[in-house]
């Protein structure tokens, strides 16, 4: 019988924790709620902005330069092609970097 109130009361005790850090979660995502509070639907359309040129601009500089290089100098491989797929791939990371910091400062 001690040994079941021992393992009842270790249970209860992790219980304990265990719902103490939820509620501590929680509230801290709660204060982060309401400090974030003063951002309007700008910043979300100005991110928008920004995710969306962070990708456009280099995909059409790689275009551009694709053409040029293949219409000045034929080849048995489209430079168009890889360098789309190039730009594409630098603005996905140009993206993400200015996600991560605009997330990092809050």
């Amino acid at each position: 019988m001690a040994k079941d109130k021992f393992t009842s009361r270790e249970r209860q005790e992790k219980s304990l924790k265990e719902f103490t850090e939820l509620v501590g979660t929680k509230e801290s995502r709660k204060i982060r709620a309401r400090s974030e509070r003063n951002k309007s639907i700008w910043f979300g359309l100005g991110m928008f902005g920004i995710v969306g040129w962070s990708v456009a601009v280099p995909t059409l500089i790689g275009t551009a330069i694709g053409i040029w290089i293949d219409t000045h100098y034929p080849g048995r491989f489209s430079w168009t092609l890889m360098l789309l797929f190039a730009g594409v791939i630098f603005g996905s990371i140009n993206a993400w970097y200015w996600i991560n910091r605009t997330g990092r400062n809050g």
